[in-house]
């Protein structure tokens, strides 16, 4: 269906494609000024190369381009034009040495999804007052209390998985959903629950898509569940000014009474929270397991650590895990940074340049939008100081242009080794944690001592011996 809806929106296109290339021209140019373009092709009006992009995979499209025009090309996707740039000098002076001179931001589609009160489109009081509420949620003294919760969270996801085989990234999204879930909404998630993921895992599908919102468009369907998830947390916020009862969760810091942010604020801000923390951490678990299943030295030293605190408990009751155990969990710890170190976590970060600039040949315009692309594969990263397909879209084609570039890998060893990963910085990156990198490695943490517990339990209660030559289920292709 929209398929169809888009073969017939770009017939329509083609009727204004005369005037489009007849006013080409002034787009063309700034006051009278000619600015460059680089080589490359532009593909159909509005759609452009979109359907060539998502039509395979799209390192193989960035990686054709590239062999074909060079390191910098134009082109055009996502109904908007734009110059992908694949070098590392280009894309450092946007992401480090220039980074003052872009802010962040989103596509207009993307921006409509999540909607226009989200932290990611402001600057200013706005967004520094975001930016503490959100901060103060994610810190210890408010994860502390939900780490047995989480806790229970990780047992449930994986007695489901057990003989089955899974698709390990799929699960640890609705594992990295149900957490984010209960530490924005607390206990109030449990009614919702099903709702809210049925309602945002079809937003979620429309977030790269073609923005065309027409019946039968899966942007017209994220658009839908957009709303529709609007309506469950206006239900939410209603209860709890009924009750008038404290949370010491995200949505209680929003709705403080000093804040006097509007539902519509706090609305687009939960659902901006969750699709800033779902794909990242379920792909830092994701790239984990692989690591550990190849590394079986590395394996044995984590699992080693929570069989020793299994033994500890041994003669009575198991203990729920605790704030005080994630922290005794010093190998757990060098895993999950050496992990953010080499692999490839993000999709998609967005930039827009405040002033005008130019860069190799190519220019920077003032309003002009960017944006950081990150493609999540299962190959390793073959060097060091990739910085992949930076893209930019110019005000020149298009009143909304976007840049995209890839994540940029450090300038230490590439091959995963969690001893090096708390090495010094000469060698490398160090990363710095923040409030929530912090979460996301107590999650970690707490997926990795269910994990082990589970299968000395379930699995290998007879033969301990043997789990340090063998692989969890769970990382079974």
């Amino acid at each position: 269906m929209e398929f169809i809806s888009l073969c017939l929106f770009a017939f329509a296109a083609l009727i204004l494609s005369f005037l489009l290339l007849k006013f080409t021209p002034k787009f063309l140019s700034f006051g009278h000024v000619k600015l460059p373009l680089p080589p490359g092709t532009m593909g159909w009006p509005y759609i452009g190369e979109t359907f060539q992009l998502y039509s395979q995979n799209p390192n193989t499209f960035f990686a054709s381009k590239v062999k074909k025009y060079g390191s910098i090309f134009k082109t055009h996707i996502l109904g908007c034009p734009c110059v992908m740039i694949s070098s590392p000098e280009a894309a450092k002076v946007v992401l480090v040495s220039k980074a003052n001179l872009f802010k962040p931001t989103f596509p207009a589609s993307k921006e409509r999804m999540l909607g226009k009160q989200a932290i990611f489109f402001h600057q200013g009081d706005y967004h520094a007052k975001l930016r503490k509420l959100v901060l103060r949620a994610f810190m210890p003294e408010a994860i502390k209390n939900i780490v047995s919760d989480i806790e229970s969270i990780a047992v449930n996801s994986l007695e489901s998985w057990e003989d089955k085989l899974i698709t390990t990234f799929q699960e640890m999204k609705t594992y990295a959903f149900n957490v984010a879930l209960l530490s924005i909404l607390g206990k109030d998630e449990v009614l919702y629950r099903e709702d809210l993921k049925r309602c945002y895992y079809i937003l979620e599908k429309g977030y790269n898509s073609m923005p065309i919102n027409l019946p039968g468009t899966l942007f017209h369907k994220a658009m839908k569940a957009r709303k529709e998830l609007a309506q469950i947390l206006a239900k939410i916020l209603s209860l709890r000014r009924q009750t008038k009862q404290d949370h010491n969760d995200l949505l209680g810091s929003f709705m403080g009474d000093s804040e006097g942010l509007t539902d519509e604020q706090i609305a687009d801000n939960i659902i901006g929270v969750i699709f800033a923390a779902r794909d990242t951490t379920a792909s830092v678990l994701t790239w984990i397991l692989k690591y550990l299943a190849e590394n079986p030295s590395v394996l044995q030293a984590v699992t080693s650590k929570a069989i020793k605190k299994a033994k500890e408990e041994c003669g009575g009751e198991e203990k729920a895990l605790n704030w005080a155990d994630t922290k005794k969990m010093p190998i757990t710890t060098r895993v999950i940074l050496e992990t953010l170190r080499v692999a490839s976590i993000l999709s998609f970060t967005f930039r827009e340049a405040v002033e005008m600039l130019s860069l190799m040949d190519t220019s920077f315009l003032k309003d002009g939008k960017y944006y950081h692309s990150s493609e999540t594969s299962t190959t390793a990263q073959t060097t060091s100081r990739s910085l992949r397909n930076l893209i930019l879209q110019d005000l020149r084609l298009h009143p909304s242009p976007i840049l995209s570039c890839h994540l940029v890998v450090c300038d230490g060893p590439t091959k995963w080794n969690p001893v090096w990963a708390l090495s010094s910085s000469q060698n490398g990156l160090p990363i710095k944690l923040s409030p929530r990198n912090k979460h996301s490695n107590t999650m970690c943490s707490e997926t990795n001592h269910q994990v082990t517990n589970y299968r000395k339990q379930n699995l290998l209660r007879k033969e301990f011996s043997t789990m340090y030559g063998s692989r969890s289920r769970m990382m079974e292709k």
